[in-house]
C-alpha cells in the first residue's frame, strides 16, 4: 500500500465473521450502511483464508465458533499481523474469554446484542487506528530511506568503539547486590547512548546492537560471580529477536543472574506473542524488571503482560525525593504495592546522602546511582 492509498478507501474494508446467518447480516446490514466495504465468512478458518488474501483495515469476529473460535482466529492474526484491529464479539460473556481477549491483543470486546452506533464507532475507530499503523510505517520507511551515508558511517565508528561499564546495584545496608551494564564508546561521533540507540533505530540496526552489547555485558560477568546480579537493558524490540534464548550466547548460559531490563520509555503491547516470548525467557532462567517507571508508558498492560519480578523507579521520582512529600508519597506507594505482589523495588540515580537515606526509610529494597559509584571503565568501586 502506497501514501496515496492511505485514506482513500471510504470508511474502510472489514471483514466480519460470525456462524449465526442473523448476527452476521445485521451487523453488515449496520457497517455497509456506513460506508464500510465489507466481506463476510461464516466461520474462521474462511476467515483465515480471506485475511492472507486482503489487506482489511479491521476484522469483527464471535467468539464461539465451531472448528475455530474467534479467540483461535485472534492468535492466528497476531502471529502475523500486530496492527490489524480485531473487535470480539459475543452473546455468551465470560472472564476467560475476555482475559483472552486482552492477551491477545483484542481491540474491543463487544456485547450482543449489539447497538449499531457503538458498532459502529467501535469499527471506525478501529479503522482509524489501522490507518494511523500504515502511515507510521510509510514514516519510518521513509526516514529510513533518508537516512544519510554519514549517520551509518557515525554509527559504525561508534558501534566499533563500544564498551559495557558497569554501576553497582547495592542493598538498603550496603552490600553489593549487582551490577547493571551501560553502554559507551570510545568514539565521539555520536555523543551519548541515545544518540547511538536512535541512529540503530533509524538504521535498522537496533536488534544487532542489542546482540552485541548483551554480549559484552556477559562476557565481562559470566566468571565473575562475586560481581553479582547483572542487570541488562533490552529495547522492546529486543524481546523479538530468537538469540535471546538461544543456547550459545554467554548471557544465555548465566541466565540464572540475569536480569533483563524492560524500558517503560516505549510501549510493548505490540509484540507479537508477548507472552509467550517472556514465558520463555523466565524458562530460560531469566528474571524480568520493569525499568523506567514514571518515565513513559507505564500502566496496567505493562504489569500484566510482563509480570516483573522488578521494578526500577526511574531517577526522575528519585532527584530530590528528600526535600518534595510528593514525590515520597508516590514512592511510598510504589514500593507498598510491590511488597504485596512480591516485586522487588530499585531506585535508580541516588546521587546524594540524603536521597539515599529518604528512599532507604520508604522501603526501597535496592539502590542505584552515581552516588554510589560513577561508571567507570570496566568495574568501578562504590562509596556507602
Amino acid at each position: 500500500m502506497t501514501t496515496d492509498d492511505i485514506g482513500h478507501r471510504g470508511e474502510g474494508l472489514v471483514l466480519v465473521v460470525d456462524d449465526h446467518r442473523e448476527s452476521l447480516e445485521a451487523m453488515a446490514t449496520v457497517l455497509r450502511r456506513r460506508g464500510f466495504k465489507l466481506d463476510t465468512v461464516d466461520n474462521a478458518q474462511a476467515a483465515a483464508a480471506s485475511i492472507a488474501l486482503n489487506d482489511y483495515d479491521a476484522v469483527v469476529t464471535d467468539i464461539r465458533m465451531p472448528g475455530m473460535s474467534g479467540i483461535e482466529l485472534l492468535q492466528l492474526i497476531r502471529a502475523h499481523d500486530p496492527d490489524l484491529p480485531v473487535l470480539l464479539v459475543t452473546g455468551a460473556p465470560a472472564l476467560q474469554s475476555a482475559i483472552d481477549a486482552l492477551e491477545y491483543g483484542a481491540f474491543k470486546y463487544l456485547l450482543k446484542p449489539l447497538e449499531a452506533q457503538k458498532l459502529y464507532e467501535s469499527v471506525r475507530k478501529a479503522v482509524l487506528m489501522r490507518r494511523m499503523a500504515r502511515v507510521r510505517r510509510e514514516a519510518s520507511r521513509i526516514v529510513d530511506m533518508s537516512a544519510d551515508p554519514g549517520l551509518r558511517a557515525s554509527f559504525e565508528r561508534a558501534q566499533r568503539g563500544i564498551w559495557s561499564a558497569f554501576q553497582p546495584i547495592v542493598t538498603r545496608d550496603g552490600a553489593l547486590y549487582g551490577h547493571e551494564a551501560l553502554m559507551r564508546s570510545d568514539d565521539d561521533t555520536l555523543s551519548n547512548p541515545g544518540a547511538i540507540l536512535e541512529a540503530a533505530e533509524r538504521l535498522g540496526a537496533l536488534q544487532d546492537l542489542g546482540r552485541q552489547m548483551r554480549d559484552l555485558a556477559a562476557q565481562e560477568m559470566i566468571h565473575r560471580p562475586e560481581k553479582g546480579i547483572l542487570f541488562v537493558n533490552l529495547h522492546p524490540r529486543d524481546l523479538e529477536d530468537d538469540s535471546l534464548v538461544a543456547t550459545d550466547p554467554p548471557l544465555t548460559r548465566m541466565a540464572p543472574r540475569v536480569v533483563l531490563e524492560i524500558t517503560e520509555r516505549a510501549a510493548i503491547d505490540s509484540i507479537s506473542d508477548l507472552r509467550k516470548r517472556v514465558k520463555a525467557l523466565r524458562a530460560a532462567g531469566f528474571r524480568i524488571a520493569v525499568d523506567d517507571l514514571g518515565a513513559g508508558y507505564a500502566g496496567l498492560t505493562t504489569f500484566t503482560l510482563l509480570e516483573p519480578d522488578i521494578v526500577k523507579i526511574d531517577m526522575s521520582l528519585v532527584r530530590n525525593v528528600d526535600q518534595d512529600s510528593t514525590k515520597q508519597r508516590v514512592i511510598l506507594s510504589v514500593v507498598s504495592l510491590c511488597r504485596e505482589l512480591g516485586i522487588e523495588v530499585v531506585a535508580e540515580g541516588v546521587e546524594s546522602a540524603k536521597e539515599r537515606d529518604c528512599l532507604c526509610e520508604l522501603g526501597c529494597d535496592l539502590l542505584q546511582g552515581y552516588f554510589i559509584a560513577r561508571p567507570a571503565k570496566p568495574f568501578p568501586e562504590f562509596s556507602w
